[in-house]
């Protein structure tokens, strides 16, 4: 009985030499690591990290570099609380870091906060300290200038670039770069065209970089515009004379649309009135159709005579004789010249 239990002794000592073995060589490195350091990481804390998945060179190193800077308020467990929301320990740290070094006031929630949001904190924090120059337009969207019209017509190319610093309270929510190359964009345009003159503009530049500050573009942006500077400003085309030129032309297609409008209306009211002629014609026909109805009709009733008819023919005659000596006089005296012509 002695023997079986010298033996279970044996193995379970052989277990636990092997598990020491196992963890030595998989955190004892990371565990001398941290305490040379007196950045307070158990060996208890590495097994946590290996069994949920974490990768413990990871927090630890983030957690030496933390309480080398200073930072000794981070916590493991607040490292492996945010590596485990897919978030950027190291960035996070670095960004903390350097914030420190340059007395910008971010606490590790909101840096956790600004990091879990998609943006580059580390990138925010240097450029809270370093402010960053944004050229408006921006050349990758295919522009490379921003084109106005004053009020005299003339049009302006200007390029701009922004100053602007991290705004980091505002970060999380606040808007992106595209905000405030837009709105700058379109303060510019509305300054130049306030101007009664182009050449008011060219000779104060800067009094498109008073009215575009005065306008607090960078409220509700994560960034706060420290100047705007006009790079350059060149004239473009008389868009006013264009405008005018195509009004022209448009008012001259017009005009010659209501032209011909009348000239349709006339050419069918000719017509018409040529058709109302030879209806009128038909009727005159048709009305002297009946008259020698109107005369046998008086023949018969005994209302004219055989005289009274010789007659009529005899008026008729004369008519006719008359009608055509008054056209002979009338070609006559078209023919013969007047006295003393020539």
């Amino acid at each position: 009985m002695s023997n079986w239990i010298l033996v279970a002794v044996v193995l379970v000592a052989i277990f636990l030499a092997l598990v020491l073995v196992v963890l030595a060589v998989n955190f004892g490195r990371l565990y001398i690591m941290a305490a040379f350091a007196k950045a307070r990481v158990t060996m208890g804390e590495l097994i946590g990290m290996w069994m949920r998945g974490v990768n413990a060179t990871t927090i630890v190193l983030t957690k030496i570099q933390a309480w080398k800077a200073g930072l000794t308020d981070i916590s493991t467990e607040d490292l492996e609380t945010h590596y485990l929301a897919r978030g950027r320990v190291p960035n996070v740290i670095q960004a903390l870091v350097s914030a420190q070094r340059a007395k910008i006031p971010l606490d590790f929630r909101t840096a956790c906060a600004i990091d879990l949001a998609g943006r580059d904190i580390v990138d925010a924090v240097h450029t809270s300290v370093n402010p960053k120059v944004i050229d408006c337009p921006n050349p990758v969207q295919g522009r490379t200038t921003i084109d106005a019209v004053a009020k005299d017509g003339i049009q302006l190319k200007v390029k701009a670039r922004v100053t602007v610093r991290t705004n980091i309270p505002r970060l999380v929510g606040g808007a992106t770069e595209e905000t405030v190359i837009a709105r700058v964009g379109e303060g510019i345009v509305s300054a130049i065209g306030s101007a009664e003159s182009h050449k008011e503009v060219l000779q104060n530049p800067d009094r498109i970089s008073k009215a575009v500050l005065g306008k607090g573009l960078d409220a509700g942006t994560a960034f706060e515009i420290l100047s705007i500077d006009i790079a350059d400003v060149d004239v473009g085309d008389n868009i006013g004379a264009r405008l005018q030129a195509d009004q022209a032309e448009a008012d001259k297609k017009r005009f010659q649309a209501e032209a011909e409008k009348r000239r349709a209306m006339a050419i069918a009211q000719e017509q018409e009135n040529v058709a109302q002629i030879e209806a009128n014609r038909a009727l005159v026909v048709l009305a002297e159709a009946e008259i020698p109805k109107a005369i046998a009709d008086a023949f018969r009733s005994g209302h004219l005579g055989i005289m009274d008819y010789y007659r009529l023919r005899n008026i008729q005659a004369d008519t006719t004789m008359r009608e055509r000596i008054g056209g002979s006089d009338q070609e006559s005296r078209k023919s013969t010249p007047p006295t003393g012509a020539g």
